[in-house]
């Protein structure tokens, strides 16, 4: 049995995850690992017995630590925990759950808030990476009431804006990590790329989608899923992954033409259910994709022209912006994005 441990369940985006200091989980993984499955409730498909929603985007953990390094504010480490395997990977990074480590790190007294907006610069554990976050603080306060509306998210909340800093090649070494635009797989071309999360990028018609499918009848094509996973588990060794059998990279995102004024639309696998929007870190990769002429999202993509591109990424629920900045080599220098976040509650979790 363990003690109770402090925790804040928080929104980030469009997902929900438990937010903890690091010194107040054990030190030894072994025995975090057991106390955060034992808390989610993992391995059950409904993880009845933890605070788990029974989805990958409800089954997230963030911890965070005061930084030592300079110009840093707070270190945050992401974790997956999965749902239906006793599971906790570090293998990845998440841009929606990055979203309430600012906020959180406030409400903890980790850093000082200013009167109006207050700057926090986190340092990404999982790919040794910076991102810098804007919180709305009034009176020193984190102001959760706002304006802003994320697609995925009912209701509108106060707009937390990202912008991530020297992305690629975050987890495979490369923004593309094979060396190509393109690869074939299992007669499948695809695009293996890396802007912040590894994600396989296929034109969903060589899947035999249109793209335009619900993420439920996608969760139902049991031939498409087992396509898919035998072009993960190959590609993840392709990208310098290694083995990912028990990892939750890379993602595997199909891609069509967008349906709704959008640069291009998108039904993504996190790695074995198909997600409900798209992570904010796949969006940027996709996004990227979609200005190498000769990746598999080029040719569909909806681009304008610039060195500045505001790409709106459709997904099953809405859309997600990102904002590329190129540098004169069309190569992405740093991307932004818009995200909101909300305290669910703050207390303590059994486990």
């Amino acid at each position: 049995m363990y003690k109770p441990v402090r925790c804040m369940w928080m929104r980030g985006g469009t997902s929900k995850g438990a937010f903890f200091i690091a010194d107040d989980l054990p030190t030894d993984i072994i025995e975090r690992d057991k106390f955060l499955l034992k808390m989610m409730g993992s391995p059950d498909e409904r993880q009845i017995d933890g605070i788990g929603g029974a989805d990958p985007l409800t089954s997230k953990v963030a911890i965070i630590r005061k930084s030592t390094k300079k110009n840093v504010d707070v270190d945050y480490l992401f974790l997956q925990v999965f749902v239906d395997k006793a599971v906790v990977t570090d293998a990845q990074n998440c841009g929606n759950i990055l979203a309430g480590v600012a906020p959180f790190a406030i409400e903890r007294d980790l850093i000082s808030a200013n009167d109006g907006e207050t700057q926090v610069t986190i340092f990404m554990e999982n790919t040794q990476q910076l991102a810098t976050v804007k919180v709305a603080t009034p009176k020193g306060i984190v102001n959760y009431q706002g304006e802003a509306s994320i697609d995925g998210v009912p209701g509108t909340a106060s707009a937390i804006p990202i912008t991530f800093k020297d992305t690629m090649g975050s987890s495979c070494g490369a923004l593309l990590p094979t060396g190509n635009q393109k690869d074939m797989i299992d007669g499948v071309t695809v695009t293996c790329i890396d802007n912040g999360m590894p994600v396989v990028v296929i034109n969903a018609l060589d899947m035999g989608i249109s793209g335009n499918e619900s993420r439920e009848a996608l969760e139902q094509n049991e031939r498409l899923k087992k396509r898919l996973e035998s072009i993960r588990l190959q590609a993840g060794k392709m990208m310098n992954l290694g083995d990912v059998t028990h990892k939750s990279v890379p993602k595997m995102s199909m891609v069509s033409p967008a349906k709704h004024g959008g640069v291009i639309a998108t039904r993504t696998f996190i790695p074995k259910r198909c997600h409900t929007s798209i992570g904010v870190l796949g969006a940027v990769s996709v996004a990227t994709a979609c200005i190498l002429p000769q990746s598999t999202a080029f040719t569909i993509a909806n681009l304008a022209e610039g060195q500045s591109k505001t790409m709106s990424i459709e997904h099953p629920t809405g859309e997600m912006t990102v904002i590329l900045e190129l540098n004169s080599q069309n190569e992405p220098i740093n991307a932004a994005i818009l995200r909101t976040a909300r305290k669910l509650f703050d207390g303590y979790v059994f486990a």
